[in-house]
């Protein structure tokens, strides 16, 4: 009896020889490694003849909101993605028309055709939801993890940080932030801002009048770019900062990694202020001091201070971090994979900066959806070190899907990158609806509801003539 058969003639008899090329016809696999594959290919699923048949969404809820968006198919097939927190779902649903009938297989080429729809921030929302759900179905379609489709994997864990939420008491910040040590997060992130120099008189002067309050995320400062406030830190402020973090440094320890993020809307000058202030304590980074976009004045900050800077979580697309990169104006980046472009377009920023010798943190404030797709891709790109995750306190986050191992977060701090087809998860309906039941909503209405009216929204995209 013969034990070993050729992959030409495997995925013939699977029923998917075409994807067996000419590379591979004189290689051999083992009855036992047929048997494995065989028993992750979906052998009801034709992948030539997928097509994208419907797409729906519901509301989910972790520290934020967000909506996942479900692509249906003629095969029965479900592939999930997320729209970035924060965002509308009609973001997605604006491009329901121009992907029905589509094969989800061809993610770069369908990502290509919507990719005009996205933009900066939230924006980008629903073109990088349909990536994220097509990047899903190709997976389950053909059988394989999405980093697998991506190139393969440079690491088997993803290490987190732990965002933790503020205190104006540095103690206590201090006890927060060691209690997440001692739960085995080995990196850590917290906001360091003008919100604890409320009650320290003289520490900040600004232009006051008319309801104005530099202390307030949702003040009239919160929507004027940080160098037209003319909110100035005084040397009284910077040694409050100072006298703070020392305090935190001091509770947590000075051997764990620690970032900073939130400073306030302040101007380039007092952000290079604050950053050297904050050099003494051995930061892992400071994040987003002042507007992505304003690459010469990163140079500027960067060259003032000896404490690493990070921005990115608002850049859709790698064409926006090249004045970053090419002016070596950050030392890591940190895109957040709902904004960036997806799984395809966050691995090609995380290699474009390693041709720069820049590293690649992510951001991530989503559901376990965004977090699982953010395991995938940072699993495959070599220059990644750590992953963003805000929900360390969450009650029944890790309850919203079903296929991986829980708890999610080992007692090291890290993540396991699934082994399951596609983004490796799927959404437990139940829990689901329990979480929009909490929220005080009706979850028959919103759990994936028939989207009929966006599905022959037309008009003429081509942006050329």
């Amino acid at each position: 009896m013969r034990m070993n058969i050729t992959r030409r003639e495997w995925f013939a008899k699977a029923g998917i020889g075409g994807i067996a090329g000419t590379a591979l016809s004189g290689a051999f696999v083992s009855a036992e490694e047929a048997e494995a594959v065989r028993g992750r290919v979906n052998t009801n699923s034709e992948p030539s003849k997928l097509r994208i048949t419907d797409l729906r969404v519901v509301p989910v809820r972790g520290q934020f909101r967000s909506y996942v968006v479900r692509l249906e198919t003629n095969q029965g097939l479900y592939g999930y993605g997320e729209i970035r927190d924060g965002a509308s779902a009609t973001y997605a649903l604006m491009l329901k028309s121009r992907i029905l009938g589509e094969n989800p297989c061809h993610v770069d080429r369908i990502f290509r055709k919507l990719k005009q729809f996205g933009g900066h921030g939230r924006q980008a929302g629903g073109v990088v939801a349909i990536e994220m759900a097509c990047w899903d179905l190709a997976g389950k379609a053909w059988g394989v993890p999405c980093w697998q489709m991506l190139g393969g994997k440079f690491r088997d864990k993803i290490r987190l940080y732990a965002d933790t939420p503020t205190h104006r008491d540095p103690e206590e910040m201090g006890r927060r932030l060691l209690k997440r040590r001692e739960r085995g997060f080995t990196f850590l992130k917290m906001d360091v801002g003008l919100n604890l120099l409320r009650d320290v008189p003289g520490a900040v002067s600004y232009p006051h009048g008319q309801g104005v309050d530099p202390y307030s995320p949702r003040g009239a400062f919160a929507s004027v770019r940080h160098p037209f406030t003319g909110i100035r830190v005084s040397e009284k402020g910077l040694g409050a900062l100072q006298e703070y973090m020392r305090k935190v440094r001091d509770v947590v320890g000075w051997d764990v990694p620690l970032a900073v993020d939130h400073l306030g809307h302040f101007g380039v000058e007092d952000a290079i202020k604050v950053a050297q202030a904050l050099d003494p304590f051995n930061l892992a980074w400071i994040e987003d001091p002042i507007p992505w976009d304003y690459a010469d004045d990163y140079v500027r900050i960067r060259q003032s201070c000896k404490t690493p800077i990070l921005t990115g979580e608002d850049i859709y697309l790698k064409e926006g971090f090249v004045p970053l990169f090419q002016k070596r104006a950050i030392s890591i980046c940190h895109p957040d994979l709902a904004t960036a472009g997806g799984l395809l377009e966050t691995k090609k920023i995380g290699d474009l900066a390693m041709e720069h010798g820049i590293s690649m943190a992510m951001h991530m404030a989503g559901s376990p959806v965004a977090l699982f797709a953010s395991v995938h891709c940072a699993a495959a790109t070599e220059n990644f070190f750590v992953l963003e995750f805000h929900d360390a306190d969450t009650e029944h986050y890790e309850d919203l899907v079903d296929g991986v191992p829980k708890p999610f977060i080992g007692p090291d701090g890290f993540i396991t990158v699934p082994d399951g087809p596609g983004l490796g998860v799927t959404l437990n309906e139940q829990a689901v609806k329990e979480a929009i039941r909490r929220s005080g909503q009706d979850p028959e209405k919103l759990y994936f509801p028939p989207t009929e009216e966006w599905n022959r929204e037309r008009s003429h995209d081509r942006i050329w003539s």
